[in-house]
């Protein structure tokens, strides 16, 4: 049978994931600061602390997590907004050549489109016009993945059975627990350079 809808993960999947480097960088040049000092703020900053569990199921969590990792690395308070900012803003994640192109053929063809992301923020506005029926993001509903649950409520916002609908993403131990919700999973290599075109490997399944 023929798949009625594609749920598409975002982060390293349809958008480029900054780097840690590149991401404080831009929040120094956003103030006015140095840039050359971006290898010096990612060397006293905890990163993995930032990547606690459950962190993003909660955006008051999320922020009080990051916060409080920039302030034991030492960062005054201008900067540290200024961090926060950019991780939460979802122009600051490019997509990839081929991800608009895809979902706008996807969704001519009749597929469902569905978003399931990990975030803290509201990622909607960075889509534009493209065509996503439905948004499942884990601040909005307290899950995130690899519990099943989120995959379900993602089936339900798009209103197809598991086996309709096609998994993609690019993470093994997140994106990859689908399966575990009955959807078939498609996981890519994390995308490195918006110019990496793969996407076609989706549309060659849903056909």
């Amino acid at each position: 049978m023929r798949l009625r809808a594609v749920i598409f993960d975002w982060r390293g999947t349809l958008v480029l994931t900054p780097t840690f480097r590149g991401w404080v960088a831009e929040a120094l040049r956003r103030i006015g600061r140095d840039t050359g000092q971006a290898a010096e703020v990612v060397a006293a900053l905890d990163v993995d602390r930032l990547d606690a569990p459950g962190v993003d199921a909660d955006a008051a969590l999320h922020r009080e997590t990051y916060h409080g990792a920039f302030r034991d690395a030492g960062f005054d308070a201008e900067l540290a907004d200024s961090l926060y900012a950019v991780e939460s803003d979802p122009t600051f994640t490019p997509f990839a050549v081929d991800a608009g192109p895809t979902v706008r053929e996807l969704h001519a063809a009749g597929v469902r489109i569905g978003v399931l992301s990990d975030i803290h923020f509201d990622i909607r506005p960075a889509f534009g016009d493209l065509p996503v029926d439905s948004f499942v993001l884990s601040f909005e509903h307290g899950v995130v993945k690899p519990d099943p649950a989120i995959f379900r409520i993602a089936l339900d916002g798009l209103g197809v059975a598991p086996g309709d609908a096609l998994m993609v993403g690019d993470r093994s131990t997140h994106d990859g627990a689908g399966v575990e919700a009955g959807l078939p999973t498609l996981l890519l290599p994390p995308l490195r350079d918006v110019d990496d075109a793969r996407l076609h490997l989706v549309t060659n399944l849903v056909g």
